[in-house]
């Protein structure tokens, strides 16, 4: 951990310690925020040594490099560029509003309903959004209703609210939001069962993945409502139970978690994506993930991996390491994407937080999903 993180993590800590939670908090977010560029452009990789330095966009020159590390060396704020976005492609499906009220509290989603749609059970896939990310730029970046639309499956986005977190991430690091039926994810299975009562889901197709803050939430959902889903997918994550507070939360982050947490019962399958070259989520989490559901109660995946090493065209190499169960079946994919950042992989540049050299995560995801069933 460089010099800033370690006084990050240590003034997090204590005002946690002190009961300033509101303060930590905000410290987190603002590390998250500023910590990885927004987005990856084609043909041009982020520096892994600069990160809080080179903003996502075009035209960030020498001079500007300078200014913002002199900025960012008197203690002010770096003002965060604009990532260059193209335009989706539209789509014959349709992309819909709606909220969901739970007990306590409610939340904003949308949900792509492809043409293909006809009332016929169809698979659901529930997309977990990063930090200071919405559901729309989150389907626009990944790209995934474009694969629901060629796959036939319904997509729902749910989109953290800024009264819960001021700069949208998933509370993935709070205790109260790590557990069955309370906090954040009762509000997500709550908008997972009202789609599958709304529409013609098949029950037992119903998968969850998501990138950064996301993806940690999906992991908690995984772990937590495996009756619910069939497989998860985290992109740029955290294992579950990697932290307990801020400050245990920034040092999971750089570090991975400082001890392993036993997953609460059965696990699902699970497909992993994590760029070598993440500076904001350590790649040694998606290792630690990858132990975690190995060693879970259910023993999902027993047989050491079969490695296969390919790169994209024009783009980058990477590795797939594919676990399978006792029966022979797939059950895990480890998928690291070298040269890669904390960005969605094969991503579109019409979102942030995307890296379009990578293999193409979405494809991926729903190659795996379709897969499995519960």
């Amino acid at each position: 951990m460089n010099d800033d993180g370690q006084a990050n993590m240590a003034e997090a800590t204590r005002l946690t310690r002190a009961g300033r939670l509101a303060e930590a908090t905000a410290l987190l977010q603002r590390k998250l925020g500023k910590g990885q560029p927004p987005a990856t452009t084609p043909g041009r990789a982020v520096p892994a040594d600069r990160p809080a330095l080179m903003p996502a966009g075009r035209g960030l020159g020498r001079a500007t490099g300078e200014r913002l590390r002199e900025k960012l060396h008197r203690g002010g704020d770096v003002p965060a560029a604009k990532p260059t976005r193209t335009s989706s492609p539209a789509l014959p499906g349709t992309f819909t509003d709606a909220h969901h009220s739970g007990p306590t509290d409610t939340r904003r989603y949308k949900l792509y309903i492809p043409s293909g749609y006809t009332g016929s059970p169809r698979p659901l896939i529930v997309m977990l959004h990063g930090g200071t990310q919405s559901a729309d730029d989150f389907a626009a970046g990944t790209g995934m209703n474009a694969v629901a639309e060629r796959e036939t499956f319904l997509v729902a986005y749910p989109e953290q609210s800024t009264g819960a977190n001021a700069m949208k991430y998933w509370n993935w690091f709070r205790p109260v939001d790590q557990r069955r039926g309370g906090g954040e994810p009762a509000l997500i299975a709550g908008i997972t069962q009202e789609v599958l009562q709304t529409y013609a889901v098949d029950a037992g197709q119903v998968f969850v993945a998501g990138f950064s803050a996301g993806a940690a939430m999906a992991a908690v959902m995984a772990a937590t409502y495996p009756d619910l889903y069939a497989a998860a997918g985290v992109h740029s994550g955290l294992a579950y139970g990697s932290a307990q507070d801020v400050g245990s939360a920034f040092a999971a982050m750089k570090q991975g978690p400082s001890r392993p947490v036993r997953l609460p019962g059965a696990t699902v399958p699970l497909i992993v994506f994590h760029g070598d070259q993440d500076q904001t989520v350590a790649q040694v989490n998606a290792d630690r993930l990858v132990d975690q559901w190995r060693s879970s109660p259910a023993k999902t995946a027993t047989s050491a991996p079969t490695v296969r090493r390919d790169e994209t065209p024009g783009g980058r190499a990477y590795s797939q390491s594919i676990y399978s169960d006792a029966e022979g079946d797939v059950a895990m994919e480890q998928w690291i994407v070298h040269g890669g950042g904390h960005a969605w992989s094969g991503g579109s540049p019409a979102g942030s937080y995307t890296d379009p050299l990578g293999p193409d995560a979405s494809v991926e995801m729903a190659r795996f999903f379709q897969a499995h069933r519960r």
